[in-house]
């Protein structure tokens, strides 16, 4: 067996000497000062000096992870009291919801390689320290002004902890430790969005809608101890030509741009205009001849154009840019990201669409609603865990591509039994299904795509992967709103429960088709890993 089969399908198997070495010399115990102590990195890479804190590090990048992406999904079941109690108007309703997610992908790209220049563990805590922060912010907010800056500021902590957990889980495991730690990373990446839901409603139902972000104070101080005793700090390659100030700002106005673009469609209209938008002292006027949506997607898309030219002109000149686009040469990397956005274009797909079916058509409570969506994180977390003791005897790609037939299944089974008769139990036993299967590809597709990348990059690889995953997120959103909204017709929310279980249905379907995508994909990483795979067989 080759080396390279043993990494992805978490046999055992020695780590690679030069990957060893590079781990040695850019890791640095979790008791070392923040600047790094290369002779003490060698020392606990060896065996020597510190105690191995790995698993209990990876313990706390899981906490950081659940507390954003819980915070991605969560929100959404308490916006109606939000509403009420802070008298928001629709506009600003729809940034509290929108916001976070648009500044989040925003940055991620230059937080994932400011990770790998100055310190991931560096950042990973600097990012839970603003995150907390800015709970602290939005559960005191008097106003809609607070609050939808606080959740601007929950994006920013957001992307400056999402990919550095990851790079960091690539850093430090190796061999079959490196498969059951993305294991864990992938579950807890899919299912806790799934928790958001019954989370918010248990939160606002007994509570109030500001303990959904007060509950993140406690968690975020825990992590911060417990992340300065035992996430080791690492780095990347530091890179040359100085901070690549213009691809930073060049890619976060475009990503934030399509992303606002994408989440905003449905409300602002894909083309004609459907109503005014007012951003700060700016209005869109609803008389205009184009939506202001398409033009902020048209718009984010040239300067993502822009971005790729700044980033080869830096390349050809051997300055390191915050995006290595190299990296899609490897086929593993590019095929592997074009099924992880397939896979969040389905999971928020659902997680949009079905909770108001559940509440318009059913009339089940806002609890009850997240009861069976969690029964998706149910099933992720579970095959989740079991995902790495079946990529030992099938091999990674082999599961991600199982993984996504059995979302396909799930996916379509929802979508073909949604009626105004329908049991919601019924509901949560389909997604059991999907929900295995997302939690069977989401851990193991993690692995797969960064297999070949270099560890050095990992941040840079991991942020494109983190990128990738939020604008599929949005995208499965705005699909979803967009054909949910075309079924409805004009009577909107206020049409019949037929009408609306079928509108539900296609919105479902149609994200299924984008589930099919991502299985093709993944078909092709499994092809790309056979191929390497009987190439290094034939060189022993």
């Amino acid at each position: 067996m080759s080396d390279r089969t043993s990494r992805a399908g978490g046999t055992p198997g020695d780590a690679p000497t030069d990957a060893a070495h590079h781990v040695a010399s850019t890791t640095t115990p979790a008791t070392a000062p923040l600047g790094g102590d290369v002779h003490g990195a060698r020392a606990a890479a060896s065996g020597g000096g510190a105690p191995d804190h790995r698993w209990a590090a990876l313990g706390v990048l899981a906490a950081g992870l659940s507390m954003i992406v819980l915070d991605g999904t969560i929100v959404g079941v308490a916006l109606p009291q939000i509403i009420g109690n802070l008298r928001l108007d629709l506009t600003e309703a729809q940034w509290v919801n929108s916001l976070y997610a648009v500044v989040f992908a925003a940055s991620l790209l230059s937080f994932g390689r400011l990770g790998d220049r100055f310190g991931r563990r560096r950042l990973f805590l600097g990012g839970i320290a603003v995150f907390t922060m800015s709970s602290i912010v939005a559960g005191f907010a008097g106003s809609a002004g607070a609050l939808i800056a606080s959740r601007a500021l929950q994006g920013i902590g957001g992307a400056m902890i999402l990919p550095t957990t990851l790079s960091t889980v690539n850093a430090i495991f190796r061999g079959k430790e490196r498969a059951a730690a993305f294991g864990v990373w992938g579950a807890v990446m899919s299912g806790m969005a799934a928790v958001g839901p019954l989370l918010g409603g248990v939160l606002t139902q007994y509570a109030s809608w500001r303990w959904i972000f007060f509950v993140n104070i406690p968690f975020g101080l825990a992590i911060v101890a417990t992340g300065l005793k035992f996430v080791p700090e690492t780095r990347g390659e530091r890179g040359t030509g100085g901070l690549d100030v213009l691809g930073a700002l060049t890619s976060a106005a475009g990503f934030g741009l399509v992303v606002f673009g994408l989440i905003e469609a449905q409300d602002l209209g894909w083309w004609t205009p459907k109503q005014a938008l007012h951003l700060g002292g700016f209005t869109w006027p609803a008389h205009a001849a184009v939506s202001a949506a398409p033009v902020a997607i048209a718009l984010g898309a040239l300067l993502l154009v822009v971005f790729y030219a700044v980033e080869q002109c830096r390349a050809r000149r051997g300055r390191t840019g915050i995006m290595d686009f190299s990296l899609f040469g490897i086929g593993s990397f590019r095929w592997g990201n074009v099924a992880a956005a397939a896979v969040a274009v389905g999971e928020f797909a659902l997680v949009f669409v079905l909770p108001m079916y559940l509440v318009m058509v059913l009339h089940e409570t806002t609890l009850t609603s997240g009861v069976v969506l969690a029964a998706m994180a149910l099933g992720a977390f579970v095959a989740g865990a079991q995902a790495r003791h079946i990529a030992a005897r099938l091999g990674a790609p082999r599961v991600v591509l199982l993984g996504l037939g059995l979302e396909v299944l799930g996916a379509a089974a929802t979508a073909f039994v949604l009626s105004p008769t329908t049991s919601p139990w019924l509901v949560a036993a389909c997604l059991v299904v999907y929900g295995i299967g997302l939690g069977l590809a989401s851990a193991q597709l993690t692995s797969t795509v960064l297999l070949d990348v270099p560890t050095g990059r990992s941040g840079t690889g991991s942020a494109v992967q983190s990128t990738v995953r939020q604008v599929g997120s949005a995208l499965g959103t705005a699909l979803a709103g967009t054909a949910l909204a075309a079924g409805l017709g004009e009577r909107g929310f206020g049409a019949d429960p037929a009408t609306f279980s079928t509108a539900a249905s296609w919105a479902i379907a149609l994200s299924t088709a984008f589930l099919v995508l991502g299985f093709l994909a993944a078909m092709r990483v499994a092809a790309v890993a056979s191929t390497v795979d009987r190439q290094a067989a034939s060189t022993h």
